[in-house]
């Protein structure tokens, strides 16, 4: 270990790690076939070192990255050797949700270990009972789509063909599925490549020491922002607009205790395991945790498993926070754990400058047939903030995703979209005011199926320090209004419309400025 590490290499070593993970989602954006990732950018990429501690991630999803050490340590069970490549789905075993397929490829120099380069992304369709795998009344995750355990995809540097075959004689899609594979395939290769140039730039052993500097600092830095907050325990709650089987509310409690330069954060009280598909797998409820971490903090401080030393998560089994086989789970990774994530900044709030909530929200949106499927989270409002507006029509919170251009849309799919724009007046009030939602709006050329997952149908996000609360949003099939979660057989003619929500507003109108007396 380096008794004291220069602050240039140290610097070096971080921004040519990120710069491999941002590197990877470039790859995987431009390689692949569906608009999905190559239009909307679901996608996400990290380096993990030989010790499993993730050192690096792009700018991606947060849902998706923040879950990523599980995965990592399921395949890491299954012992891989050098030139495989390990799939994996399985919400119980290192995933998320089924449509989110994780790649992880151990990286050998001279057959030892050095790290993974490991990629996940969102996949159009996966199987399961509806288009799309994001049915919004599943009972079971085993109706999402196809369950895969960590299999080896590839072995010794080449495809296990008949693996590949099994998963694309399960989906609707097989074709772009198999793009959108081989993509991922080649965004790990670049992950290892750059991994490799690295380690024999400056030997394996000083990057080791390097990586073990790196996440030491972003403890310390972590460490050091959370004793800046007054110490105690913060409680929050905040509410998922039923299940897809019933409408009724359901319950996600959070107390944060801040501590000696560490968050401890225990979701006792938080509403049980629900038949539904709103249920998390724990990955995800510590991924939401994690991010609410990572808001609290500088920009100039590394987002690496050091950040992990300084939180801990008690999600008590059985709950719709840390939820175990069979349950159904699509829209956990998706809604749920936007509340996670508002529920944990709510409470964190109270001590710390914060924004207001955004639209808490990822507005899935599914319509597809036998041979074809559209999938879409929708943009809304963000929240304002201590120093100004909210942004409007973008993703917030768990998702980071970009808008589907309408002629990708209208290029891929028998849809047309005939309407989009800003939702006018749909943030919050305040002394800063939110951002708004947006209004996409779609009519059907072929016989599909919609899918609807969403939340904040009822309740808009809450305004903050005074701010007004966003509008909720709106689903529409044909202008009758949907339930937050809905599933319906589309005409030809049909039209489905989304009005999302906006953010909130931060401070009161009339009252003073951050930093005014």
């Amino acid at each position: 270990m380096i008794a004291s590490p220069d602050p240039v290499a140290l610097s070096v070593i971080g921004a040519a790690l990120t710069g491999i993970a941002e590197e990877m989602g470039v790859t995987l954006v431009r390689a692949a076939y569906s608009p999905n990732i190559k239009e909307r950018r679901d996608c996400s990429a990290a380096i993990f070192d030989a010790d499993a501690r993730m050192v690096a991630q792009a700018e991606h999803i947060p849902v998706h990255l923040g879950a990523l050490p599980e995965a990592v340590a399921a395949v890491i069970a299954q012992d891989p050797a050098p030139g495989d490549v390990y799939l994996l789905n399985d919400p119980f075993t290192g995933g998320t949700h089924l449509p989110d397929l994780t790649m992880v490829s151990p990286i050998h120099a001279d057959d030892v270990l050095v790290g993974y380069s490991v990629s996940r992304a969102h996949h159009s369709d996966v199987g399961g009972i509806a288009p799309g795998s994001m049915p919004a009344d599943s009972r079971e995750v085993y109706q999402e789509g196809l369950v895969i355990p960590p299999v080896a995809l590839v072995r010794g540097g080449e495809v296990v063909e008949d693996m590949l075959d099994l998963i694309l004689a399960n989906v609707r899609t097989p074709s772009t599925r198999r793009g959108d594979l081989r993509a991922q395939m080649a965004a790990n290769v670049v992950g290892r490549d750059r991994v490799l140039q690295l380690a024999t730039r400056y030997g394996r052993g000083y990057l080791h020491d390097l990586i073990d500097a790196l996440l030491d600092y972003s403890q310390a830095r972590a460490a050091a922002t959370i004793r800046e907050l007054l110490p105690g325990t913060y409680r929050a709650s905040g509410r998922v607009e039923g299940d897809g089987i019933t409408d009724d509310d359901l319950t996600v409690a959070a107390s944060v205790t801040i501590a000696d330069g560490h968050l401890d954060v225990d979701f006792t009280g938080t509403s049980t395991v629900t038949a539904g598909n709103i249920n998390c797998p724990l990955p995800v409820t510590r991924s939401a945790c994690f991010f609410a971490l990572r808001t609290l903090l500088a920009d100039d401080i590394p987002t690496t498993g050091g950040l992990s030393r300084v939180l801990n998560v008690t999600a008590p089994e059985g709950t719709l926070v840390n939820a175990r086989r069979p349950a159904a789970v699509c829209a956990g990774n998706s809604e749920t754990s936007q509340q996670i994530a508002d529920v944990v900044l709510s409470a964190l709030a109270q001590v710390a400058p914060l924004p207001a909530p955004g639209q808490g929200t990822n507005n899935n949106l599914v319509i597809g047939g036998s041979d074809w499927t559209y999938y879409e989270t929708v943009a809304g409002g963000q929240g304002a903030h201590p120093g100004g507006n909210g942004p409007s029509g973008v993703h917030v919170g768990m998702t980071n995703t970009h808008n589907t251009p309408v002629e990708a849309i209208e290029l891929e799919y028998p849809l047309q979209v005939t309407r989009y724009e800003l939702r006018y007046g749909s943030g919050g009030s305040g002394r800063y005011h939110g951002g708004d939602g947006v209004i996409r709006e779609l009519q059907v050329q072929a016989p599909a199926t919609l899918s609807v997952i969403s939340d904040r149908r009822r309740r808009g996000p809450a305004g903050l320090a005074g701010g007004g609360d966003g509008a909720a949003g709106v689903n529409r099939l044909n202008g009758d209004e949907l339930p937050a979660k809905a599933s319906r057989r589309l005409d030809v003619g049909d039209v489905v419309s989304m009005e999302t929500p906006g953010g909130a507003g931060f401070g009161a109108a009339h009252g003073p400025k951050v930093g005014e007396q």
